[in-house]
Order: structure tokens, then sequence, then C-alpha cells
């Protein structure tokens, strides 16, 4: 099927209440219409996600920001002409064609528009805003082929545009922008030191907006995750074998090859192919039948802020459940 056969097929789709996973730079989203609120109803019930949480709205360009949000502020504009199409998602006072189930209720909307061609092919074609979490269930790691959707997912997904794995790997940096404070609620690619270069100021750090993925427990394999420093590597894989837990180990290769005790989940160099790797990592993990995963965080520079943020909550989810 020619690739404007399938856009034509999942916006008809969209048009007519269903599901449609489809890629993004940084995650594979499951897309519903977000003027729909049958079509909504079923996103949250498929992914299990609780109903105040906001999920983000994916438009086609920036000329759309006016349609979804009112009294936008000069710093979102700003930021929108910087980054999108791109890794971010600006919060902004919602307008009334978003149906507030995507909103969780709130009167503010999470907007971006993808850095994606195949996600802005399915966006413009479809002309409205596709409200789109992460194609998984609420809580689990977020997908980033089309085949991890698939395993996951199954028949709840009604149609599946596969674009290929995707680029960045975490999801998208949120930034509050509702008044003259800015606030950086989720760290990702766009970092706050990319946003004080475009407004001259630094962002804040969080904020009490609810946001996707800012709950405490998140992003989390079956595998239990235990965060260590790179010189305890080798003595936590020790002292869990020794406990009777098959392990596996995650971080940059300096710090984890060359363990015959363990299985290592990815072998990377820089930063951004650890952020790249992350979730494939976390799911190969179960695949694998590890029960706890050793993570050395990188260090807290540029996307490594997100990589470490992730693996928190991975961590923290794992302390939860057990």
């Amino acid at each position: 099927m020619s690739p404007a056969s399938e856009i034509a097929r999942a916006v008809a789709t969209l048009r007519a209440g269903g599901l449609v996973a489809f890629p993004t730079e940084t995650v594979y989203g499951l897309g519903a219409d977000a003027e729909n609120p049958d079509a909504l109803a079923r996103l949250f019930a498929v992914k299990g996600r609780p109903t105040d949480h906001p999920v983000i709205v994916h438009v086609g360009a920036s000329s759309a920001l006016d349609e979804w949000a009112i009294d936008v502020p000069d710093t979102a504009r700003e930021l929108a002409a910087q980054f999108w199409p791109g890794p971010l998602t600006l919060v902004t006072r919602a307008g009334p064609r978003v149906s507030r189930l995507a909103t969780g209720g709130l009167d503010t909307v999470g907007l971006r528009v993808p850095d994606h061609p195949l996600a802005l092919d399915l966006l413009r074609a479809f002309g409205g805003g596709v409200a789109a979490p992460s194609a998984n269930r609420f809580g689990q790691v977020s997908p980033t082929t089309a085949d991890a959707v698939r395993r996951e997912l199954g028949d709840d997904v009604d149609r599946i545009l596969d674009g290929g794995p995707c680029v960045v790997g975490v999801e998208s940096t949120i930034v509050e922008c509702t008044g003259d404070e800015v606030a950086v609620l989720r760290p990702g690619r766009i970092t706050s030191e990319m946003i004080e270069a475009v407004l001259g100021r630094a962002p804040n750090i969080g904020g009490t907006t609810r946001a996707p993925g800012s709950l405490p427990a998140h992003y989390a394999p079956d595998a239990r995750v235990e965060l260590v420093a790179a010189a305890e590597v080798e003595s936590a894989v020790v002292r869990l074998r020794d406990g009777g837990h098959r392990v596996g180990v995650l971080g940059l290769a300096a710090d984890v090859v060359g363990l015959d005790s363990a299985v290592t989940l990815a072998t990377v160099v820089t930063v951004d192919e650890y952020a790249r790797v992350l979730y494939a990592a976390l799911r190969a993990a179960d695949e694998m039948g590890i029960d706890v995963v050793v993570a050395v965080p990188p260090a807290a520079v540029g996307i490594g802020i997100a990589v470490r943020d992730r693996l928190r909550r991975a961590a923290t989810a794992g302390s939860v459940q057990r």
C-alpha cells in the first residue's frame, strides 16, 4: 500500500472515531480526534489512563496554535517559532475547540507540532487536532517502533502507521506558558538552556499544572530498575546475581560492558544514543526475562537530564510495585 493510501485510511479511521498509532520523532503516539468525546473516552480506556491526566494535542503547523488555545502569550509564540516542528509541547490556556476530555478537565492544553514526515502528513491531511499520548498501556514503557506498539496494544488500536524507529527516543519537553512565567514541567530534547537562549531568561523547573508523564512512578518495565553510580555496577550485579536474580545492565558502554554475569541491554557511546535506545532496552529486558535492570544514569547535561528523569520514574515505579 502506498504512503498516500496509508494516510488516507488513517485519516478515515480518525474521522470515524477510531484510534491510530503513528510515529513522531520522540515516541509513537496513540491518536484520537481531539474534538470527539467518544473517541477520547475509548483512548483513555485502551490506555488505562486516569481521566484527569491530560494528553497532548498534536497539530500540523504552528499556525494552528490560535485554533486550539486562547490568550497565547508572546513566550509561547517565540518558542513555537523556534522549535516547531520539534520535540516541544507548549501548555497554554485551552480554547473551546479542544474537548475537555483531552485536557483532563483542565482549562489548559498541551500542544505540539511533531517533527516526523509521516506524522505531519497525517495531521495535515486530517486537518484537526489529534490527541495522542504514547501508544502503550498507562505507566508502561513508551514504544519507539511500530512493532512495539503491535505487541503491546494488539487489536485495541485500529491502525498503525510505521515510520521506523524514533530518532529522539524520549518524550517531548513540556513547557507551561500560561502567563508571564515559563516553567519546564517535563524535561526532554529541548533543554532549559535552549529555552533560555530564545527567551533571554531561564525557565522555572517544575510546576503545579498536571502534565503527561509527570507522575512520580512512570515509564516502567516489568523488571525492577535499580539506579547506581558507574563505580557500583559490578558490586550491584554480584549482589543481585547472588540473590538469584537475572540481571541486565544499561548505561554508556564505558560503564557497563565486560560484565560476564549480567546481560548488557545496550551498547551506546553518546547520551543521544542512550536516549534513543532507552525504551527499547527496557522492553528487551522484559522479553529476555530480566528480573532487575542495573542502570547507570548519564550526566545531567542536555538530553541526559531527560534520560535521568525517565530512569528515576521507572525505578520509583519498581519500588512501588514491590
